[in-house]
């Protein structure tokens, strides 16, 4: 077996035990760098939908066409395909004659934490009154939307995708009489979000 195999063979073993370490909230992905165009080669509590064998990243290319790039690059912003963000860190991985031969990377889902954030606040908060959407101007965006959905499931000690159907037709309506509804892309950012189809949601418009 040549170095480089055995290198990325120890750093699968790695990936499988970080990744079943933190089920449902960090995705942990080895990239094979010899092989861009088909470099994933472990992909453990996938929260992409990517598969072994998918191409590298940016910053894998970046690290295959400059030997100098950094070995780490830590928590840095991301998102995954469906727009939930996410904190990730990739550590590169050199063979003795200093060339990277792979990549680990780790991608933690941190929407979980924002509604978790959320409900927390709303423990601690004392004296204040319960505040009704404020009324603005301005053009609603996505971003606010989301923000929106996870701080209605938060009150209720919920994540989004844990409202009973009850609770998700209450919320899409109330995203309809304050707008929300009205922003682009807002039905497919909340089938993302509640998990269920475009049909659910115009239904429960209805």
């Amino acid at each position: 077996m040549t170095e480089d195999e055995l290198l990325l063979r120890e750093a699968e073993t790695i990936v499988t035990a970080i990744g079943r370490m933190f089920p449902g909230l960090c995705e942990v992905v080895l990239h094979d760098l010899r092989n861009p165009e088909h470099a994933i080669r472990a992909i453990e509590n996938n929260l992409s939908g990517r598969s072994v064998g998918d191409p590298a990243t940016e910053l894998g290319v970046a690290r295959i066409q400059d030997p100098h790039y950094p070995n780490i690059i830590q928590n840095y912003a991301g998102t995954f395909p469906d727009g939930r963000p996410t904190k990730s860190t990739s550590i590169g991985i050199r063979n003795s004659k200093g060339d990277y031969v792979g990549a680990v990377c780790l991608n933690l889902d941190v929407s979980l934490f924002a509604t978790v954030a959320r409900s927390l606040h709303n423990l601690v908060r004392t004296d204040e009154q319960e505040q009704s959407f404020t009324e603005s101007l301005r053009a609603r965006t996505t971003g606010e939307l989301r923000a929106m959905v996870e701080d209605y499931a938060a009150r209720r000690g919920h994540t989004p995708r844990s409202l009973d159907s009850a609770e998700k037709k209450k919320l899409v309506r109330l995203l309809r009489d304050e707008g929300f509804l009205d922003v682009k892309n807002a039905v497919r950012t909340l089938t993302d979000i509640l998990g269920v189809s475009r049909a659910t949601v115009y239904n429960y418009v209805k």
